[in-house]
This record gives structure tokens, C-alpha cells and sequence, in this order.
């Protein structure tokens, strides 16, 4: 059966819902906990100009090599290696693999919030039986989807992305009738909180470091591309339409109730503000579009988790079983490896709670790494001499600064205590693309910078394990 390819709006929608899942609606609290009006404008502008410039890389490099598919692996894999492509890969697999499991227990923790009682507890935080049998149901119904045609599961996420951004757009539109500028101007600089307006920007970039993870979702998707310069576009369409709105609502939140009462709002903090300004069924309309929300952005990653090992095993970086597609051109083998992964953190979460919470942050920080790559990337090639001249070269090259400027920062925010845990996941890593290599009859030996590369994620493995013990 010949494959369907994804068009430009299916390509921005995938884009958009995976950026857009659970956090933008605990936004609201988040931000008013650790800044005023002043910092939350300065810190969404540093960041906008840092993930726009992430956002115009992918642009650039899917209009200057248009060969390449798999973005976030063959990027990493063009620019500097082999070792460093599967290093990218693997952890982009891993974070989105393990990521997305949160995506389904939040689902169940909010469906919790309705059905509950303190004399029966159904779902309570996500990982109760009933919770783990219910994400269970939907982890396969997904499988099923995507099984059947990654076009029609985008399809899908299209339609589930503008049912999800109707609450958030009726949010925007409610937040700027109640708008009160006088209680926006009061404490624009945060002065109950005695922290300096320098270190509220810090504390938001801090919230905003993850919320646009999803960046790369076309450009991961890029062979599936029905015009390779739609992959481009949708990154760029995709990235300006979430920042919009991630500001709007943060923002305008700060003109509904004050920075005190809306820092002590329970989250989803948005339902709480929803129900301020409409009453129950506003809040009730908010708590609906979060499970939508979480549910399309589930979707999204899952296309994303199945992608990369099959496009990396096309290049020899993972084992070769990971090549093949069903007659729908779904990668099924890559898909399965998936599905089985999620489905274990599950079984994790139901028996561990919370005890789960550090797989996901190391693994999250994981993802880190590729964005730095495509940045540094983007700054090879235009020292290269293979790309734009004049202007256009110049404009490329200060983007790529910028770019590679926020992947450094992205990563120190992160906090090097969990990328130093992350060599716990690469190490294992590394013994399965040695393995990849072995099946590949008469591939190249390492480089030496490749074998030195390997040597230190093996011996760093030694005070990642002595740092994992006492964390």
C-alpha cells in the first residue's frame, strides 16, 4: 500500500500539540510563584528570542540539506559523527519514550479530580490499578492508530489539537474582558517576593525550559513530509503560535487576581481562574481540555518515539530489525519497541508512585543535548562555505549563535547533576550501537575521535553511579 505523506498543516499541528500538553495550564500559578509582571515580560522575551532562532535552525537546515531526513538524528549524525548521531537519537528515543508516559498519568490524575472521593479513590495522581489499567487501554488504542498509518494518526492530532486549543482560546478571550490594568501595574517588580527582578527572570526561563521540548517534531517527521520546505515553515508557524500563546496566558493572568492569590491557586491553576471569571462550568470546560490536550500530545510524541529508531536504523545506528514497515509504511518494529517501553514505565509508576520522578528528569534532560547540536550545527555549515553568501550568510550565522547560545543555557538550567546521571542511560546505549555496527558487513571502524568519545561516557560512568547513589 503506498504511503500518505503529511501536509503543512498536519506538520504544524504536530508540532504545535507537542509543545502544547499539561503545562500551560498550571502557566498561570508557575510563573506568578517566582516573579512579577516586569520579570515574566523580560523573561518571556529572552526566551522567545532564543526558541525562535532554535525554530529558524531547523528552517535553515531544511532548506540548505533537504537530503537529510530524521532531523534531530541525521543533523547530529551530518555534522559530527556517527557516534554523536546515535548519541542523539538514543537520547531523544529515551526522553520521549519515558516523557511520555506523564502525558497519560496526568490524563488519569486530572479524570481523578472528577470521580474521586475521599472514601473512593478511582485514579487519585495516575497510579492506581485502575489508573494503570485505563493508560493501559490508550497506550494500545494509540499503538492501533499509529499502526494503521502515520498520515492518518497525524490526521488525527490535527483534529484533536484544534479541539484542545478551543478552551485555551475561550481562556484568552474571558482573561482580556476581566483584564484589570490596575491590578496588572500593582507590584509589577515583585516586591513580596524579596527576590531581585534578575533572579525572577532566571526563575522563569527555569519554568520555560521545558515548554517548548516538540520543537523538532517535523523535522523528525521530515521523510513523511508531503513538500520537504513545509518542514521548515511548520516548526516556524508551529513555535510562534504556542509562544503567542504562552504569553498571552501567563500574562494576562497577572490582570485577573493578584500575584499572591494567584500564586496560592491549586493547579490547574487555569480552571481556578476559568471558574473566577465564569464559574463551574469554565472550570469544568478547562479540566476537558487538558485531557484533550495531554491525550493529542500523546499522539505526537508517540509518532516521534517511533521515528527516530527507524531512521537511525536505516543508517546502521541501531539494530537492523528496527527498518522495517508494515504495509501501512508505519515503522512497526520501532513502534513496538515503543510501546513495550511505555508500557513497562507504567507498570513502574503504578508500582512505584513517585519514586518514578527521577527516571523522568534524567531522561527529560536528555533531549538537551540534540537542541545544542542542531544549533552547532547550523554554525558548521555556515563557516563551510557550502551556504548563503553575503546577508543571508551573515543573518544565518548570527541565528546559529543564538541558537547554540540558548542550547548551552538550556543545558546549564538544566542542572549538570542530571546530565551527569544521563550517562547512566547512555552507556547502555553505546553497547547496543557497537552491536548495530557489528550487523553491518564491512562498516568503518570508530574514528579516534569517536573511540575517545566512547571511552569517556564509559569511565564518566563510574561518578554518574557514585552520584546516583547518594541523589
Amino acid at each position: 500500500m503506498k504511503e500518505s505523506k503529511i501536509g503543512l498543516w498536519s506538520l504544524t499541528a504536530l508540532v504545535f500539540s507537542s509543545m502544547v500538553g499539561a503545562g500551560i495550564f498550571s502557566l498561570p500559578q508557575n510563573m506568578a510563584e517566582v516573579a512579577g509582571a516586569r520579570a515574566v515580560l523580560i523573561g518571556w522575551g529572552v526566551t522567545g528570542v532564543g526558541i525562535v532562532a532554535l525554530a529558524a535552525s531547523f528552517l535553515y537546515l531544511s532548506r540548505l540539506r533537504p537530503d537529510l531526513d530524521g532531523g534531530i538524528y541525521s543533523y547530529a549524525r551530518a555534522g559530527f559523527g556517527d557516534l554523536v548521531g546515535f548519541f542523539s537519537a538514543w537520547g531523544y528515543w529515551l526522553c520521549a519514550t519515558i516523557g511520555v508516559v506523564g502525558y497519560l498519568v496526568i490524563a488519569f490524575a486530572a479524570l481523578g479530580s472528577f470521580v474521586d472521593t475521599p472514601g473512593s479513590v478511582w485514579f487519585g495522581e495516575g497510579n492506581t490499578l485502575a489508573a494503570f489499567i485505563g493508560e493501559s487501554c490508550i497506550l494500545w488504542a494509540v499503538h492501533l492508530l499509529v499502526a494503521r498509518g502515520v498520515q492518518q494518526a497525524a490526521l488525527f492530532n490535527l483534529v484533536a489539537t484544534l479541539a484542545k486549543s478551543l478552551p485555551l482560546l475561550l481562556f484568552i478571550l474571558f482573561a482580556c474582558y476581566y483584564f484589570d490594568p490596575v491590578t496588572f501595574a500593582a507590584d509589577q517588580g515583585g516586591s513580596t517576593l524579596a527576590v531581585p527582578v534578575s533572579e525572577q527572570v532566571r526563575n522563569t526561563m527555569l519554568i520555560t525550559l521545558w515548554v517548548f521540548t516538540g520543537i523538532e517534531g517535523a523535522a523528525v517527521l521530515s521523510a513523511r513530509a508531503r513538500n520537504r520546505r513545509d518542514v521548515g515553515t511548520a516548526t516556524v508557524l508551529g513555535v510562534v503560535l504556542a509562544l503567542l500563546l504562552y504569553v498571552l496566558i501567563s500574562v494576562l493572568a497577572l490582570g485577573i487576581l493578584s500575584r499572591p492569590e494567584l500564586a496560592a491557586l491549586p493547579n490547574p491553576s487555569m480552571a481556578g481562574l476559568m471558574a473566577q471569571m465564569t464559574g463551574s462550568w469554565g472550570k469544568l470546560l478547562i479540566s476537558v481540555g487538558l485531557i484533550v490536550s495531554v491525550l493529542a500530545s500523546y499522539v505526537s510524541w508517540t509518532l516521534f518515539s517511533a521515528e527516530v529508531p527507524f531512521s537511525a536504523a536505516r543508517h546502521g545506528a541501531f539494530p537492523a530489525i528496527f527498518r522495517r514497515q508494515n504495509r501501512n509504511g508505519t515503522p512497526i518494529a520501532s513502534l513496538w519497541l515503543t510501546s513495550l517501553t511505555v508500557q513497562g514505565c507504567l507498570l513502574l509508576v503504578w508500582l512505584l508512585g513517585k519514586g518514578y520522578t527521577s527516571l523522568l528528569l534524567i531522561s527529560t534532560s536528555m533531549i538537551l543535548v540534540p537542541y545544542l547540536l542542531i544549533g552547532l550545527f547550523l554554525l558548521k555549515l555556515s563557516f563551510s562555505g557550502k551556504s548563503e553568501s553575503g546577508q543571508g550568510r551573515g543573518l544565518m550565522r548570527a541565528v546559529a549563535l543564538v541558537s547554540s547560545g540558548y542550547g548551552l543555557w538550556l543545558l546549564y538550567a538544566a542542572g549538570v547533576e542530571y546530565l551527569l546521571l544521563s550517562l547512566l542511560l547512555y552507556g547502555p546505549g553505546l553497547l547496543l550501537f557497537l552491536y548495530s555496527r557489528r550487523q553491518q558487513a564491512g562498516a568503518e571502524r570508530l574514528s579516534g575521535r569517536e573511540r575517545l568519545l566512547a571511552g569517556i561516557t564509559l569511565v564518566s560512568l563510574l561518578p554518574a553511579l557514585w552520584s546516583f547513589a547518594h541523589v
